[in-house]
Formats: C-alpha cells, structure tokens, sequence
C-alpha cells in the first residue's frame, strides 16, 4: 500500500503543479491583440510547463534521474525568480518540484531495494 502511495504521489502532485502553473499563462487572452500574437504568447508563457512535462515522463519512466531533474528544475526556478532576495511568492510555485523530486528519489530508492530483496529470496 505504502509503495503505491509513494508511486503516484509524486506524479499526481506533479500533474496538479503543472496545472497550476498552465492557469498562470491564460493572462495572455485578456488584451487585444491578434489571435495569433495571443497563442505565441500562451506558448512562450509555457515553455518552463512543456520543459517540466519532458521531465515527467523522464520521471515515470526513470525515477531517480526524473527526481534528480525535478530537483535541478526548482533550484533554477529559485535563482531565476530570486526567490530569497525580495520574491517569497514565486516558492509556491517553486517548491512542489523540490518536494516531487525528493519523493521520486524516495520511491526508487525503496523500490530498487525491495526488488533487489525480492530477486535474492527467490534465488536461494
């Protein structure tokens, strides 16, 4: 149960952080500009979205590098925001992925383990 918990986790808490930062980048549709000028917009607003979305499917598929990038992806995400030097704010952003990569690290590390357990039981 625990294993499971600790598998979508990190995943689904990704997903909604994405989401989260996917609804910051609607601010592009209120001006009058272009339809086209709008979307280039909605698109250059989400570049970090589609990067980090790159790095979840790294993570589903290889945890402890996709943990590893999750952690990379918020200690940059701190210095570009100057998150301690007079930006609290943008950590609400920033955090989750700290916390995600950290539990996808946990969950290989646990899981590696067991499985490695697992293979030696059944080899003796």
């Amino acid at each position: 149960m625990m294993s499971k918990i600790l598998y979508w986790l990190p995943r689904f808490l990704a997903i909604i952080s994405l989401l989260f930062m996917t609804v910051f980048s609607f601010d592009v549709f209120g001006g009058e500009e272009s339809f086209g000028l709008k979307m280039m917009g909605f698109l250059v607003h989400n570049i970090p979205v589609l990067i980090l979305v790159a790095v979840l499917i790294i993570a589903w598929k290889w945890e402890m590098a996709g943990g590893v990038l999750f952690i990379l992806a918020s200690i940059s995400g701190t210095v570009f925001f100057h998150s301690f030097s007079g930006n609290p704010g943008s950590l609400i952003v920033i955090a989750p992925f700290l916390i995600i990569g950290i539990l996808f690290i946990i969950h290989s590390f646990f899981y590696v383990r067991s499985r490695k357990r697992k293979s030696e039981q059944v080899s003796l």
